[in-house]
């Protein structure tokens, strides 16, 4: 978990998550912060355990964490966050010494997190699902303000892949 870790004291991914942080702080509805991210590493990570994925628990937590990081870029530029997101993070795995192999199946899930009809048992399928798990809609104070489908809300706490 050494690069993991290098993830979080990467200089780019501080200062792009405190953007997020910023433009978010009089957000109801949900955040895209350190938290976020964590939960959906450690749901995609219960999940791959439970199914016998092969994902090596690095490359699961690289995507999660990287997987929402240009939601700024979102707000202030328009560009939809997963493709900002994938341009963004291809260089915070190079410089915390993920190969080009990693980089390549990392960057493929971030960009496709959020396509419903991903590859069943890809990465795309795990993140796109663990990032909804990860949600309290059911708790959710911006329930009236919400534009997610009843598909997407996590509205009875079924956790289950």
């Amino acid at each position: 978990m050494e690069r993991f870790n290098s993830i979080l004291k990467h200089e780019k991914f501080k200062e792009y998550l405190n953007k997020i942080n910023n433009l978010e702080v009089d957000r109801i509805l949900c955040h895209h912060d350190i938290q976020h991210f964590i939960d959906v590493a450690r749901i995609m990570y219960i999940i791959a355990l439970e199914n016998n994925f092969p994902f090596n628990k690095d490359i699961i937590y690289a995507s999660a964490l990287l997987h929402d990081i240009g939601r700024w870029q979102q707000y202030e530029e328009d560009i939809p966050h997963e493709i900002a997101s994938f341009n963004l993070a291809k260089d915070i795995l190079k410089d915390c010494h993920y190969n080009e192999e990693e980089i390549e199946e990392i960057l493929i899930a971030i960009k496709n997190h959020r396509n419903k009809y991903n590859e069943k048992g890809s990465l795309s399928e795990l993140i796109y699902k663990s990032d909804k798990l990860s949600r309290m809609c059911f708790n959710c104070l911006g329930q009236e303000e919400c534009n997610w489908s009843e598909y997407k809300k996590n509205n009875e706490n079924k956790f289950k892949y």
